[in-house]
């Protein structure tokens, strides 16, 4: 195993629990009984896992069912719906080559995610959205239609939802605005302005940090979360994705989230206590449980 590849260290354990609100355990090495006693050790004592498609929403639901402080959410990727309705035949997703299903294939996808939705231990639909930069104008459509699709899914069944906007802020909020959002929804991996986070902060909407907010480069994010209101901030991994600094490029799991919450204390100018009880308390409201 290289350096690079190696797992960071174990951070300073949090003095007041948090809670990891997005990752995807399903992706990342070791069982997921590891990785929770590692989280819990440094005081992240709940995980929302997320699925991206039928298969993970599935994993989702089985393993919050199978764990008393992991909850699910279940959702088609925005990048998972085109290659539903159009085919992949590049097998670029982790089902491997497909063919086109067409709208009746999204529609019957559509419907299990349903099903999972209802499920007790699901407490959100996600990740949604749009997504600009993984798939291209042909597949603008079925992003949209499944978008639009599931956000009824979280009105009908009561459920947060968990929001993936990849380069595409101004049709997101368009959407949602044009449906109506849920009463609690979440802007997962914020990738937003203060701007943005103006608008969201009228609109009510969470806005959930990751460690890319770390990044040297990530100043408009730093500046989005100073804004944000401090009752409708969260924080997550996203993990095995966007490992926090010092350790970006390595592999990112939940029981990193203490160097994201000390890096977002910094920026607000507060304690990291304060930021973590306002965490655990938002993502508890955000989440319902």
């Amino acid at each position: 195993m290289t350096a690079k590849d190696a797992p960071p260290p174990l951070p300073e354990p949090l003095l007041i629990a948090v809670a990891d609100s997005h990752t995807h355990l399903d992706m990342q090495s070791g069982t997921v009984e590891e990785a929770l006693t590692k989280a819990a050790a440094v005081g992240v004592s709940t995980v929302v896992q997320v699925g991206c498609d039928l298969k993970g929403s599935q994993w989702a639901a089985d393993t919050a069912a199978a764990h008393a402080n992991v909850y699910a959410a279940v959702a088609l990727h925005p990048n998972e719906a085109p290659r539903i309705v159009l085919g992949d035949p590049d097998g670029w997703s982790r089902q491997g080559a497909r063919e086109a299903g067409g709208d009746a294939a999204l529609d019957d996808a559509l419907t299990e995610i349903e099903r999972l939705a209802a499920l007790p231990d699901v407490r959100a639909v996600g990740e949604t959205g749009l997504d600009y930069f993984r798939t291209g104008p042909e597949g603008m459509a079925a992003q949209e239609r499944s978008f639009r699709a599931h956000i009824e899914i979280a009105k009908r069944q009561g459920k947060a939802l968990v929001i993936h906007d990849r380069e595409a802020h101004a049709d997101v909020l368009r959407i949602l605005d044009e449906e109506g959002a849920p009463e609690r929804t979440v802007f997962h991996c914020f990738s937003g302005d203060a701007e943005m986070a103006e608008i969201c902060k009228a609109k009510g909407y969470y806005l959930s940090f990751a460690g890319n907010v770390t990044f040297k480069n990530a100043q408009p994010l730093r500046d989005a979360l100073a804004v944000a209101p401090l009752d409708r901030v969260l924080v997550e991994t996203d993990a095995p994705f966007l490992t926090p600094a010092p350790f970006r490029g390595r592999p990112n799991a939940p029981y990193l989230i203490p160097v994201t919450v000390r890096a977002m204390a910094a920026v607000r100018g507060i304690t990291e206590e304060e930021l973590a009880e306002a965490l655990a308390v938002n993502t508890a409201r955000a989440f319902d449980y």
